[in-house]
């Protein structure tokens, strides 16, 4: 089986997400989606995180319905920070069946340098990259054949503005599967003041 790894903290998970790996599982070779849930993300800040349990629950209730797309906790029980290629390499131990493919976006492409290892990445996996506005795609010609650009659609929204608008007291309701919104509103997460 084709594995998608979506990596991400999912704070919170939003339509944006499940609009893209829709597309992915329907249009692409990957058979399932797996939401990694990141405990600690070594590239960014943890102010404003929630607490990765809380997290990984979001993301189950909005993967609810949605046969090919799954939660997955399986940093949690990993070395800290969550490096992707100790990630990828567990996950490929753990289920020697599957081809594990990465997805990340534009905008994580143009840092990719930067990661841990990102040429073991690239030896060892293949690459889909989602479009994201203001980031211009260049894959080099020795990579071509690892890493592809998808043509998915590009969704201007990201976890950062719906926080914003909760802890201003906005409805975000329109872009957070209702479940999720549901379970913000009743823990007042985010500082959500309705």
């Amino acid at each position: 089986m084709n594995i998608g790894i979506f990596s991400g903290s999912f704070n919170p998970i939003h339509i944006g997400h499940l609009i893209l790996a829709n597309y992915i599982v329907e249009f692409t070779e990957i058979d399932e989606i797996w939401f990694v849930v990141s405990p600690q993300n070594p590239l960014k800040k943890s102010q404003d995180l929630l607490e990765e349990n809380v997290r990984f629950h979001m993301a189950q209730l909005a993967l609810e319905g949605y046969p090919k797309m799954k939660a997955c906790d399986f940093e949690f029980s990993l070395p800290r920070p969550s490096y992707t290629i100790n990630t990828l390499d567990e996950f490929q131990k753990s289920y020697p069946q599957n081809h594990f493919y990465l997805i990340i976006g534009a905008d994580n492409w143009e840092d990719f340098t930067k990661w841990k290892d990102h040429e073991k990445i690239t030896d060892s996996f293949k690459i889909k990259i989602y479009p994201r506005s203001g980031y211009r795609l260049v894959i080099p010609s020795k990579l071509k054949y690892k890493v592809e650009a998808l043509d998915s659609p590009i969704i201007d929204i990201s976890s950062t503005f719906i926080r914003e608008g909760l802890s201003e007291s906005k409805s975000m309701k329109a872009f957070l599967p209702e479940s999720v919104y549901e379970y913000i509103e009743k823990n007042n997460l985010y500082k959500l003041m309705l």
